[in-house]
């Protein structure tokens, strides 16, 4: 099959990933918002598995999906696909021309693309999303286990045409820690989100749906609601910073996730109900952007992350974010610049916050920081994509002819 120029036609990419709708994570979030970015400009069908039980109509979104099947997996919201089982699968990726391939996570269906594109010899490419080995010491809970398991989906990437990280932090792990062959590029994710048209308003629904004075200070965290997120520090460090800050504020968390039985009940024992917000899941973008506006700090203590959308959700509003030194997701920010930085310790976090409040001048300097360096729209950075994905698909048409 011969590559084709953009200027001729419409570039056939296929997207490979382990999960996807209707199971939300971020990764599921940053490949639709490829999709999305890329349908003006591109033919765009995203690979992935059924969810067992749990149906979810494609036709909703505005690219093609391809599924699989795949088997449930018992505790876990995930399923593990079965592509090599799928013989109408197999055929139906078959007729596809893609002229490149590009995976999402390194797995089965990353090795299910891996397989694909040296199949029609065309380029495949990966983005580096996750600190898998974290993920797998967790599970089997040994270094050295770890370390084996991490060469599964260190495999895969070895076999793409070209790995990029989503930040120089991960670039640096995947290099040094993790035995990338040779050191990723850099492609950052970025946001669909926009800046609210009206802060007051924004503000004032805010106030009105959870019940906030305009006086109170307002701490936010949203994401899922899991104990690798670091969710419950934030309860320890807020605990402190009530008993010595002079001013009024609200902690909420937006989100849902499999411990926050467990976060309400950490709230309940703090005796913290009246400071601390559970609001639920919150999934209308302006509803959300107006989270964000309405809070003076985006809380954000992980070091699972490796680069979190919600962090560049919040910097749209103007909202910067507190991170836990040595976090991978706080790689691009520069401490009291355009994000704030503190030491992993809830007393020091909690001190942290309230200086930051109390030097006015300083946190409306990182408030417009935030805003001008971190936020970036998908537009932006699938421009950068495209040209990346015509470079790699003019230097595969180069090798074949040189082979002949």
């Amino acid at each position: 099959m011969e590559a084709k120029s953009v200027k001729e036609e419409r570039l056939q990419i296929g997207l490979f990933m382990d999960s996807f709708f209707p199971m939300v994570d971020g990764v599921c979030m940053v490949m639709d918002n490829y999709a999305r970015a890329m349908k003006p400009y591109a033919d765009v069908t995203v690979f992935v598995p059924s969810l067992p039980g749990k149906p979810f109509d494609d036709s909703t979104l505005p690219y093609k999906v391809e599924r699989c099947r795949s088997w449930r997996m018992p505790v876990l919201d995930y399923s593990f696909p079965v592509p090599r089982f799928d013989r109408g699968f197999q055929k139906r990726l078959d007729r596809y021309q893609l002229d490149i391939v590009h995976l999402h996570s390194p797995f089965v269906m990353g090795l299910q693309g891996v397989r694909y594109a040296r199949k029609h010899n065309i380029p495949v490419v990966a983005t580096m999303h996750s600190q898998f080995k974290q993920d797998m010491q967790r599970a089997v809970r040994s270094r050295a286990a770890a370390g084996l398991l991490n060469r599964i989906p260190m495999r895969v990437f070895d076999r793409c045409d070209a790995c990029w990280a989503v930040n120089g932090a991960i670039a640096t792990l995947f290099y040094e820690d993790y035995g990338c062959k040779v050191k990723p590029g850099v492609l950052r994710n970025a946001t669909n989100m926009l800046p609210v048209p009206d802060r007051a308003e924004a503000r004032k629904t805010i106030n009105v749906r959870c019940d906030l004075s305009d006086t109170e200070k307002v701490f936010l965290f949203v994401g899922r609601l899991n104990a690798l997120k670091n969710i419950f520090f934030l309860v320890d460090a807020v605990k402190i910073l009530k008993e010595r800050a002079p001013f009024p504020f609200k902690l909420l968390f937006v989100g849902s996730g499999q411990d926050e039985h467990s976060l309400r009940e950490k709230v309940k024992e703090a005796g913290m109900e009246k400071d601390v917000l559970l609001c639920g899941k919150v999934t209308d973008r302006e509803l959300l952007a107006a989270f964000y506006a309405r809070a003076d700090l985006f809380l954000f203590p992980s070091y699972y992350d490796a680069s979190s959308i919600v962090q560049i959700e919040a910097a749209s509003q103007g909202t910067p974010t507190v991170f836990l030194e040595g976090a991978a997701t706080a790689s691009d920010v520069t401490d009291n610049v355009n994000g704030f930085v503190a030491k992993n310790d809830p007393a020091a976090y909690a001190a942290r916050v309230e200086a930051i409040l109390n030097d006015k001048a300083l946190y409306a300097s990182v408030c417009e920081n935030a805003k001008r360096d971190l936020y970036v729209t998908w537009d932006e950075v699938i421009r950068d994509v495209l040209a990346r994905y015509i470079e790699q698909i003019e230097k595969k048409k180069y090798t074949k002819e040189e082979s002949h």
